[in-house]
């Protein structure tokens, strides 16, 4: 490892991803098998029968913020972006506040997933017959089972991660690949054969029940697009910043079409009743719908390496972010030290995982994975919400004086990313307002407002906190001038392949 004192450039990281590679990381990131498995039965408890809906209307402020992100990508690649491009654009407490975020909901995002994987392994386990282990009954819908299965498959991957990200990408690019063949199979077949008649009104947003059903399914519906920008993480490893744009774009729109695909396919296939109360659970119930073992298992296997793959890309990004935050000196030094021999964040990357795996552990308090997984994605979807809007709106005072040089391009830099970042500020503005007033109390429970709304504001309230310590007691420039270390200085010293 090495490591540059405070005052000192620290080495920048190896370009060597393509167009492709960033699509792996990006796509591994949003974990379309996972979203699809377990996303939309979390969603179709809000929505209903609407899914095909709520992920259409969530598209569009997505879109808008995708092209913020693309645009803002081209005039300034760092491993930093949101938290780069809002501070020099809007202010440095915000722009700080945006990594921060970033990371705290990718930590608990790493923790909701881990759980996930090992529920995916114990049910593979109950489809081979194994149903006990040392005394002990499997059950797939325990969080401290599940959690202590994840936890193993983590450090794995974690470790992968350390190797660097063409590595992961290898991985994760196979991973995809037996992935999207199943869905694409199994949700195809689901389309042609379901028992339920397709419904026009399956595509209507007006027939949602009500605007907090409308706003909080929008929320989830943004969570489950959420990692799109991971290519842009990883833009100072990509041999050209405008691979990174490419590979965010071309993810996000695959992802609308998986997300299209498997709504009417679980909606021809699941009644309502079914597809909400499955849950963690709700992939394998449509496979055994479909087919009979060993085919039915099939979808389990993606959903697994789905999750695994997810664990790994949650990693890197969040170690990149934290790089370039170092880099920065708004965070502690140990996050920039680079490994001589992989020309990765290493160190920084095995203390992402640690933290996620003592954020897994803490998330034992909620027993059942059901309402761990509502909780988690309830408070990650509030404060991406919030990252994606500040992010667009950076790129709108970024690029204002396009109004008046050319109208259009004005629209789609300006105009576009704006109406996206009002859209989520309200939804999660309203969301948050219908969790404090649903209760006059709080317990620890994923049907109580009160405790749902705590994590979102930890999560703001600890990255202002640890903003003034990077402002008054690390001293950081970077709240003097919002601007980040320029990933291609002269001065720091740059590493190839």
């Amino acid at each position: 490892m090495t490591q540059q004192p405070y005052g000192e450039d620290p080495p920048s990281l190896r370009k060597s991803l393509g167009v492709v590679d960033g699509v792996a990381i990006a796509a591994s990131s949003t974990a379309a098998t996972t979203s699809i498995g377990i996303g939309l039965g979390v969603t179709a408890g809000v929505v209903g029968l609407h899914l095909p809906a709520i992920m259409l209307l969530a598209f569009l402020p997505i879109l808008g913020i995708a092209g913020a992100y693309s645009r803002l990508n081209r005039v300034e690649p760092n491993a930093g972006n949101g938290y780069v491009w809002v501070g020099r654009s809007l202010t440095p407490w915000l722009g700080f506040l945006v990594g921060w975020v970033n990371i705290v909901a990718t930590v608990a995002f790493l923790a909701y997933t881990t759980a996930v994987t090992g529920s995916a392994m114990l049910q593979l386990a109950g489809e081979a017959g194994l149903h006990t282990a040392a005394g002990m009954v499997l059950d797939p819908g325990s969080t401290a089972q599940t959690t202590a299965v994840g936890i193993v498959v983590l450090v794995a991957v974690t470790l992968t991660a350390v190797t660097g990200v063409r590595t992961a990408a290898r991985l994760q690019s196979g991973l995809l690949v037996f992935e999207y063949v199943v869905l694409l199979g199994f949700c195809g077949y689901g389309i042609v054969t379901g028992p339920h008649p397709f419904r026009l009104s399956w595509f209507d947003p007006f027939a949602i029940p009500s605007a907090s059903a409308l706003a909080q399914g929008l929320l989830l519906s943004v969570f489950c697009y959420w990692g799109f920008e991971a290519a842009f993480t990883v833009n100072e490893e990509v041999r050209d910043p405008r691979d990174a744009s490419r590979a965010g774009l071309i993810t996000l729109v695959t992802m609308l079409g998986l997300f299209l695909l498997g709504s009417v396919a679980f909606q021809r296939v699941l009644s309502e009743q079914e597809l909400a109360g499955h849950g963690a659970q709700g992939l394998a119930f449509f496979g055994d719908r479909l087919a009979s073992q060993p085919l039915a298992a099939l979808p389990l296997v993606a959903l697994m390496f789905s999750a695994v793959a997810s664990l790994q890309a949650g990693v890197i990004p969040t170690a990149r972010g934290m790089f370039a935050m170092s880099r920065d000196r708004t965070l502690g030094p140990v996050w920039s030290k680079v490994s001589t021999r992989y020309g990765t964040p290493a160190t920084g990357t095995l203390l992402i995982g640690a933290l996620a795996t003592v954020v897994a552990a803490l998330a034992l308090v909620i027993p059942r994975l059901a309402d761990m997984i509502m909780a988690t994605v309830n408070a990650v979807g509030i404060v991406v919400a919030l990252s994606y809007a500040l992010t667009a709106l950076a790129a709108a005072a970024r690029f204002r004086g396009l109004l008046r040089e050319d109208w259009r391009q004005g629209i789609r830099a300006v105009v576009l990313p704006s109406l996206s970042a009002a859209a989520l500020l309200a939804l999660g503005g309203y969301l948050a307002w219908s969790f404090y007033n649903s209760t006059d109390h709080f317990e620890v429970s994923a049907d109580n407002g009160w405790f749902l709304l705590l994590a979102p504001a930890l999560m703001i309230a600890s990255g202002f906190l640890a903003a003034a310590w990077a402002k008054w007691v690390r001293k950081s420039p970077y709240f003097r001038t919002g601007h980040g270390t320029d990933a291609d200085a002269p001065q720091l010293l740059a590493t190839s392949n």
